[in-house]
């Protein structure tokens, strides 16, 4: 497989857009779904590797371009692993992620009413596909696994990150630097698994 040059990145996330491009090699030109002015697929698939190749595939057909495409989400085991693949839908159409994290935080009381005094195991899951057409180049998956904050810290990063701490640090992802993030998250896991294509 020769390495790819030109590469749509399949997502209205701006967030998502931003990290994404930070991982690329500087020499692959890349475009953003707004260039196209291209609306989201719906996302029917029963995995995080399932909806990520709706969203290449889609993208890619529309465009005709490669596309990469990156379905992510937080899985919280005393939860049953919820929000899991519907992460983005718990934040509503308009993408408000403070309401999704309050509903996670409503949601974790419910199911013990002292968690905040406990370790809640979750993880960042992120799959990540390239498609070109209808052909599936590759899917990956990557993910970090640490526990929920007591609260939303941070400023930094997008989604749920001001409530994940992950394992051996002190620090919500949106308290990092973004350059520390993205060199310890799950999308950066996915991407060492596709850096042969690129």
């Amino acid at each position: 497989m020769k390495k790819i040059k030109e590469l749509l990145i399949g997502t209205n996330n701006k967030g998502k857009l931003k990290e994404i491009r930070n991982l690329l090699p500087k020499n692959i030109k890349t475009y953003s779904t707004s260039d196209f002015q291209l609306k989201s697929p719906k996302e029917n698939g029963k995995s995080f590797e399932e909806n990520s190749i709706i969203k290449s595939k889609y993208f890619s057909n529309k465009t005709n371009l490669i596309c990469l495409a990156d379905d992510s989400g937080l899985e919280i085991d005393l939860l049953n692993k919820k929000p899991g693949i519907y992460s983005a839908r718990w934040a509503g159409t308009r993408s408000d992620f403070q309401k999704a994290i309050k509903r996670v935080y409503k949601q974790l009381s419910k199911k013990d009413k002292l968690w905040r005094e406990k370790k809640i195991k979750a993880r960042f899951i992120c799959a990540l596909s390239i498609c070109y057409l209808d052909k599936k180049i590759i899917v990956v998956k990557g993910k970090i696994e640490g526990f929920i904050s007591n609260e939303p810290k941070g400023n930094n990063g997008f989604g749920y990150d001001p409530i994940f701490i992950p394992n051996k640090k002190n620090k919500t992802f949106a308290q990092m630097q973004p350059s520390k993030k993205y060199k310890l998250d799950h999308r950066f896991k996915a991407f060492k698994k596709i850096k042969r294509f690129l």
